[in-house]
């Protein structure tokens, strides 16, 4: 059987006898497997897990045609006849289906990919996307906010919101997109050219992903992807030379321009702040004498550092748009961050308490831990490789104590008794009866003084204590919420 031209594929043309793989049958898995199944593919799901969300449909998908295999082995082997595995995003290049299809010289897409090759040519919304280690979230939905306020139909996709694919193939056309990107969906992306694009930080993550020597530099270069083919803008971390370098190594439309973000002083193409201001010199014609004003410090629902930098990359991926400086400062206004993200708690007795439980890496961490001047520093779970050296020379002098849990407390403990051997460390361990959250938050007290913030800044991941950083967070709210009331 000859194979298709997948290039000459897209939304209008029929995909009859394209064989189709799905590798994974979650939330993006599900949503690629459905629409290939309408454009007419052959379609097979493959996914080592099962629950009843998935085979609910799976049950569905099958009655219209597709094949679904959900159970332990199903992902081993990848079937004979295949014309292009779409993979979701978690998944190792050297899970076997995927080591397999390379092998074989099948193409392997992820659902970002398959996203860019469907749109309506005749209604293309343009892409504004968003990677970086940090903020992600944060900033696609900051940015979705001001499209909003400019009167425009936009939507939050991706690795936050609803599936590109599903967002794309919607029978209401929409304006444009904010897109966050992951580097695991940016590995498998290779044709996608937004309008414009932002690193907003690069730092130690997900390295246990990234297998070998060159871990750090395979992570930075497909983040660095999302600069490729950008049409406007590739925006960049000015405190961040990493992100810059990746702007010039790309190979973008021409005419795009770089444009920097910084807390300081903004040059002539950046936005910055100014006094208290977020200012624009980059899209103003008068750039070169003069700044415009975006919006105050004191719109935004945080003024910490790195909240303040998400406002301004968000910005500025909305002036690349032709958004006006009036829906900027009205969509920063309007934006409230999800919860988990240096949420204030509790005050009593003079010590705030605060759940930044999302700072999910050592980066994050730091960039949380730089809000206050005094913090009682609540850590640990899963490390996922990284290394806390870094973070705590960084905030050694901030830190009033440290409560450490999780299975990889330790990393952090010795981190900190090598750079900060004089910060008094409580570890609370997994064999000790009693909620762990309570007894953290017991340790925590003992160690704050009047003044000091309790920040729960993990910099670790959740998994091996809880479902999410989610219920993380919501544990540590609740234990907060038991000690002061006494319940």
């Amino acid at each position: 059987m000859t194979s298709p031209d997948l290039d000459a594929l897209g939304r209008h043309t029929p995909w009859d006898g394209v064989r189709a793989v799905v590798a994974g049958f979650g939330v993006s898995g599900y949503a690629a497997a459905d629409n290939l199944l309408f454009l007419g593919a052959s379609v097979t799901a493959l996914d080592e897990t099962t629950t009843a969300e998935k085979a609910e449909k799976a049950e569905l998908l099958e009655t219209l045609g597709a094949t679904v295999r959900l159970e332990e082995g199903a992902t081993d082997t990848l079937p004979d006849d295949v014309d292009v595995l779409v993979t979701s995003p978690g998944w190792k290049p050297s899970a076997p289906l995927l080591a397999q299809a390379a092998a074989r010289g099948i193409p392997v897409w992820g659902e970002v990919e398959l996203a860019w090759r469907l749109r309506d040519p005749e209604h293309a919304a343009p892409w504004l996307a968003v990677t970086g280690t940090n903020g992600k979230t944060t900033t696609v939905q900051m940015l979705d906010s001001i499209l909003r306020a400019a009167g425009l139909r936009s939507a939050a996709v991706g690795n936050v919101g609803r599936p590109v694919v599903e967002a794309v193939m919607d029978p209401e056309p929409y304006d444009v997109f904010a897109v966050e990107l992951s580097s695991f969906q940016l590995h498998y992306t290779q044709s996608m050219s937004a309008e414009s694009a932002v690193v907003l930080n690069l730092a130690e993550d997900h390295l246990d992903w990234y297998d070998g020597p060159h871990a750090m530099a395979d992570y930075a270069g497909d983040k660095g992807r999302i600069y490729e083919r950008v049409q406007r803008a590739c925006v960049y971390n000015v405190a961040d030379p990493e992100t810059e370098r990746l702007v010039m190594e790309a190979d973008v439309v021409e005419g795009a321009r770089a444009i920097g973000f910084t807390l300081g002083m903004p040059g002539v193409g950046m936005v910055g702040v100014v006094e208290d201001f977020l200012a624009d010199r980059a899209f103003i014609e008068e750039r070169s004498t003069t700044a415009a004003e975006l919006c105050t410090i004191a719109d935004l629902a945080s003024p910490a550092p790195h909240f303040v930098a998400n406002a301004l990359a968000a910005a500025a991926l909305a002036r690349s748009h032709g958004v006006s400086q009036q829906a900027v400062r009205d969509g920063l206004r309007a934006f409230t961050p999800d919860g988990h993200r240096i949420a204030h708690v509790a005050e009593s007795g003079g010590v705030t308490w605060v759940d930044d439980s999302k700072a999910t890496n050592p980066h994050a961490a730091m960039s949380s831990l730089q809000a206050y001047e005094s913090v009682v520093w609540v850590a640990g779970g899963l490390a996922k490789g990284a290394h806390f050296d870094d973070l705590v020379q960084s905030v050694r002098g901030r830190l009033r104590g440290a409560v450490l849990l999780g299975r990889d407390r330790p990393v952090i403990a010795e981190a900190l008794s090598r750079h900060a051997p004089d910060v008094p460390v409580i570890e609370i361990g997994d064999g000790e009866t009693g909620a762990p959250m309570d007894r953290v938050v017991d340790a925590a007290a003992r160690l704050a003084q009047p003044g000091d913030t309790v920040l729960l800044a993990p910099g670790c991941a959740s998994m091996d204590m809880f479902t999410n950083y989610a219920a993380r967070g919501d544990e540590f709210a609740a234990a907060v919420r038991r000690r002061l009331t006494g319940d």
